[in-house]
C-alpha cells in the first residue's frame, strides 16, 4: 500500500478555497500512485476558529465532503474539518473517504484548552473510538491530542487496527512543558509503533495562524520502530510504501497485542471509576 502524506497549509475560514486545494492534492497523490492520502487536522476549515467573525463548518453528508468523496474512486483520502450543522454541538472531525463515499468519521476525543489552544470553546468531544476496514486494511483515526492519551491507540489496536492515522495541527509554543514538541511527537509515535506493533502515520500542518506556527515534520514509523518516511518544515506531498505483512509478522513473533487481558482491564477500570477516578 502506498500512502501520501499531504503536509499542507490551510486558509483560515475559507472552506471553498481549502476544498478546492484539497481536491487538487488528491489528484496529485493519485497521479503519484498513492492508494491513500492523509491531510492534516482541520485542513478544510483552518484551526483558529475563534479569530474569525463567523462560523465555518462542513457536514459529513454535505456539499464539501461529497465533492471530495467523489474524487476517491481510485484513491482513499483522510480530510479534517469543523463538523457542524446538526443541533448545537460541533466537532473537530476527520473523515475517511473511499469508493466515492464517507466510509468512517472520527470525532476528536481530547480537546486541548490551555495556553494558545481553546478547542473546548468551539467543539464538543467525540464519544467513541472505532477501528474500521478500508479496501487496504483495518485502520483507525486519532486526531492530534488523541494520540497523547495512550489508552486511545491501545483501544484502536485491540479493535484490530494495523495502521494508526494521526492528522495533527501541532504548533510551536513557548510553554515550558512543550518547548521540544517535535521530539515529543517523534517519541510517542515511535512508542506506539513499537509497543502496539503497527504502522503509525503522523501528518502535521505547515504555515501559521496568528500566534500559532505549525512545524510540519510529518513521518511514518513501522512496527519495528524505524522511520520509513519523513518531511521537513515546508509544504509537500510525500509518498511512502507500507507492508501490512510486517505488522502481522511482528505480532506473531512478539505477541504483545494478544497479551492485553481485556477482562482484567475492564475489572480494574470499573473499580477506578467506582472510586471516583473518572471526570
Amino acid at each position: 500500500m502506498r500512502i501520501a502524506l499531504a503536509q499542507v497549509d490551510s486558509f483560515l475560514g475559507d472552506l471553498d478555497r481549502n476544498v478546492a486545494r484539497t481536491g487538487k492534492f488528491v489528484s496529485e497523490a493519485q497521479e503519484a500512485g498513492a492508494d491513500v492520502v492523509v491531510f492534516p487536522e482541520l485542513n478544510l476549515t483552518g484551526y483558529s476558529l475563534g479569530r474569525i467573525g463567523h462560523e465555518v463548518y462542513a457536514q459529513p453528508e454535505g456539499r464539501s465532503i461529497s465533492f471530495l468523496a467523489a474524487r476517491t474512486k481510485a484513491i482513499s483520502a483522510v480530510v479534517g474539518f469543523h463538523e457542524g450543522g446538526r443541533g448545537p454541538r460541533t466537532f473537530n472531525s476527520a473523515a475517511f473517504l473511499e469508493d466515492g463515499k464517507l466510509l468512517h468519521l472520527h470525532r476528536k476525543l481530547y480537546l486541548p484548552t490551555y495556553g494558545l489552544f481553546e478547542e473546548r470553546k468551539h467543539f464538543s468531544p467525540g464519544q467513541s473510538m472505532r477501528a474500521f476496514d478500508s479496501r487496504y486494511g483495518r485502520m483507525a483515526l486519532l486526531i492530534c491530542n488523541d494520540a497523547w492519551q495512550p489508552s486511545i491507540p491501545f483501544l484502536a489496536v485491540q479493535d484490530g487496527a494495523e495502521i494508526l492515522l494521526v492528522p495533527a495541527n501541532s504548533a510551536l509554543t513557548d510553554s515550558p512543558a512543550m518547548l521540544d514538541i517535535e521530539r515529543h511527537w517523534k517519541d510517542i509515535i515511535r512508542f506506539y509503533a513499537v509497543m502496539y506493533q503497527c504502522y503509525v502515520v503522523f501528518v502535521n500542518r505547515v504555515g501559521a495562524e496568528g500566534d500559532l506556527s505549525f512545524w510540519g515534520g510529518s513521518h511514518v514509523v513501522d512496527p519495528s520502530g524505524e522511520t520509513v518516511a519523513s518531511c521537513g518544515p515546508d509544504e509537500t506531498v510525500l509518498t511512502v510504501d507500507v507492508d501490512l505483512s510486517a505488522v502481522r509478522r511482528r505480532r506473531w513473533q512478539l505477541p504483545l497485542v494478544r497479551e492485553a487481558r481485556l477482562a482484567l482491564l475492564q475489572r480494574e477500570l470499573e473499580r477506578l471509576i467506582s472510586e471516583g477516578g473518572d471526570l
